[in-house]
């Protein structure tokens, strides 16, 4: 079966305390395509994440990822769809500090089943490609943007099809935030995934190729995005 949208969200409901933080939502997201959500704290994009990922338990509705339903899935075989099919990038990194990045990024790949070889390999040339410090160096003695970027390359280590951030420039300076948003948006053509991001910065969504702000729980669709020749 052909699949079109690596994620599909479809009349997405999750309420907490009788306040309704997802209302209808639904989202269609090709492989090579990126979407941004943005939305003040507290309407639910983190929420809208988390159900993405299937930590959540949505209360109706439906999430498809590769084709396949999460809520369908027993908790083994969600957690093994999620790691074949989801890299996620954290607001902070969430590096092991005392590690070099080399060693962070291969241990998702380690704990993917990926021997060791492999792992090591793939860790190195994403490392490699992204511009960061391969071995030698502790994760805790990179720069923020180093780090960041440590983080993209653990997210890709395994090759998902979609792809997630979660307020990735949320903790940098301006030069940095402007380095890992130019990193991040190409992805998609490059690595033939799916990029959701969701962020309070309106100027790194505005890199996306479709963008929604999460509005008493739904999205709304915003304004085109930048021409790619004015990013």
């Amino acid at each position: 079966m052909q699949v079109s949208s690596v994620l599909e969200v479809r009349e997405l409901h999750y309420s907490v305390a009788g306040r309704a933080l997802l209302d209808g939502v639904d989202l269609a997201l090709p492989a090579g395509r990126s979407v941004a959500v943005t939305g003040p704290s507290g309407t639910g994009k983190s929420t809208l994440l988390n159900c993405v990922l299937g930590l959540i338990r949505y209360d109706q509705g439906e999430v498809r990822i590769a084709g396949r339903d999460l809520s369908v899935l027993k908790p083994r075989a969600l957690a093994r769809h999620r790691r074949d099919t989801i890299g996620m990038v954290f607001q902070f990194g969430e590096l092991l500090p005392e590690l070099t990045p080399v060693e962070n990024v291969a241990m998702a790949a380690l704990l993917a089943g990926v021997r060791r070889a492999e792992a090591f390999g793939r860790a190195r040339q994403l490392l490699i490609d992204l511009g960061v410090p391969v071995e030698g160096t502790p994760t805790a003695e990179l720069s923020g943007g180093e780090r960041q970027r440590a983080a993209v390359a653990r997210a890709l280590v395994n090759r998902p099809a979609l792809l997630l951030a979660d307020e990735p420039t949320g903790s940098l300076d301006a030069h940095n935030r402007e380095a890992v948003a130019e990193l991040l948006f190409p992805l998609p053509q490059r690595w033939g995934c799916a990029l959701l991001v969701v962020t309070h910065d309106e100027s790194v969504a505005a890199r996306a190729d479709s963008r929604f702000t999460l509005h008493e729980g739904r999205l709304v669709a915003r304004s085109a995005s930048l021409p790619r020749a004015a990013r």
